[in-house]
């Protein structure tokens, strides 16, 4: 019994020793020690797109010695003004603010009351000349916009994301070239957000129009962080 358990502890310490001196086990505890090279570059990326609408904001404002006559006149100019719209094809037509305030002289005696609305509206482009001078001529004294509108802002985003993604693709391989690496698979990515710039728009064309309102190209742009491994 006692030589049966000799000769079992002598193989357990055979195997052992067998286990530690095997070469692939020690390039295995190697590689686990050796620390993964990255590169961590940053990506831009464009899509343009050319909008078909716009909000415009359209204003009156009224003078009149009493205040309900200033506020009187100024609705009623203001419902001239709504319905030129409505008769243009102007869409979502809203109120934005409505004031009513006093006017006071050099030695500040009061001098009157000036009453003031605004609506925003949304227009196309194509119609956006016709419909400024139709509320003009109904009433309006106050014009601000256009605001241009994207028609598809989260396809847009999209594809400013994947061109994103790949310029970071190209800088990082350009990097990796010059440090004689090659680049592997991405390991971590992050973006960075997007906004819509308008671009200039053609002043040639703009110039054909009694109202110029010409729809000029927008670039929704993105950033991404991409981290890519190295080999």
């Amino acid at each position: 019994m006692k030589r049966m358990l000799i000769v079992a502890f002598l193989l357990l310490g055979a195997a052992a020793i067998a286990g530690v001196a095997r070469p692939e086990g020690t390039h295995a505890a190697a590689s686990a020690d050796t620390p993964v090279r990255t590169i961590t570059v940053t990506g831009t990326g464009t899509a343009t797109s050319t909008p078909t609408r716009a909000t415009v904001s359209f204003g009156v404002q009224t003078q009149a010695a009493t205040a309900k006559a200033a506020l009187a006149q100024n609705g009623a100019d203001m419902r001239k003004v709504i319905a030129a719209l409505q008769a243009a094809g102007a869409k979502d037509i809203r109120t934005q603010w409505v004031s009513l305030s006093p006017i006071y002289g050099d030695n500040q005696s009061l001098q009157g009351y000036s009453a003031s609305n605004s609506v925003s509206a949304t227009v196309t482009f194509a119609a956006a000349g016709a419909t400024i001078d139709g509320a003009v001529e109904a009433g309006a004294n106050q014009v601000d916009g256009p605001s241009p509108l994207a028609d598809d802002t989260d396809s847009l985003y999209r594809k400013a994301l994947a061109a994103a993604v790949a310029n970071a693709r190209v800088h990082a391989e350009a990097l990796a070239a010059a440090a004689g690496a090659k680049v592997g698979e991405v390991t971590s990515i992050s973006e960075s957000g997007a906004a819509p710039i308008p671009l200039t728009y053609d002043k040639a064309a703009a110039a054909s129009a009694p109202t110029p309102v010409v729809a000029g190209p927008q670039d929704t742009t993105a950033s991404v962080v991409v981290t890519f491994a190295l080999s």
